[in-house]
């Protein structure tokens, strides 16, 4: 037994003549257009990914890194945390697991929290291991002068 009344729907309307075969003849030219699709040379969002130059906070700092068993790590041969909820970026700014990385030597870039783990960490590709002026301490660091623009960092 319904106790409540049912909700009152809208009603719909029904497709005319028209609309219905316009409907009809679109459906067929995106299967068509589909179809041919699937035989031809792939398109080039299945390209790989070409990695370039991302741009990084000022307060981040350049190290060296090995991961252990997550979330203990290595960073510049001392031992250091992974945060929760810790993001490691690969060289192709894809988000990567700590397993994945395991016992790797890795140069990175890597912001802290407020508690000193280990936050934010990006894997540096070979157009990044250029810029070989980036500040490996907080000291360093205050001696400099960051250009966000360029990602540089100059002496004052």
């Amino acid at each position: 037994m319904y106790r409540c009344a049912p909700p009152a729907l809208p009603r719909r309307r029904l497709l005319t003549t028209s609309a219905a075969s316009t409907a009809a003849a679109a459906f067929a030219v995106l299967s068509t257009v589909a179809g041919i699709g699937a035989f031809t040379a792939p398109s080039t969002a299945h390209a790989q990914i070409v990695p370039g130059h991302r741009y990084f906070p000022q307060r981040a700092l350049r190290g060296e890194l090995v991961i252990g068993v997550t979330p203990d790590v290595k960073l510049n041969g001392k031992a250091a945390r992974l945060a929760p909820g810790a993001r490691i970026r690969n060289a192709v700014d894809q988000v990567a697991t700590p397993g994945s990385l395991y016992d790797q030597k890795l140069t990175v870039l890597y912001t802290t929290d407020i508690n000193g783990l280990l936050m934010d960490v990006w894997v540096l590709n070979e157009v990044e291991l250029a810029n070989k002026s980036w500040p490996t301490s907080p000291q360093q660091a205050s001696q400099l002068v960051f250009d966000q623009a360029s990602q540089v960092w100059r002496k004052p």
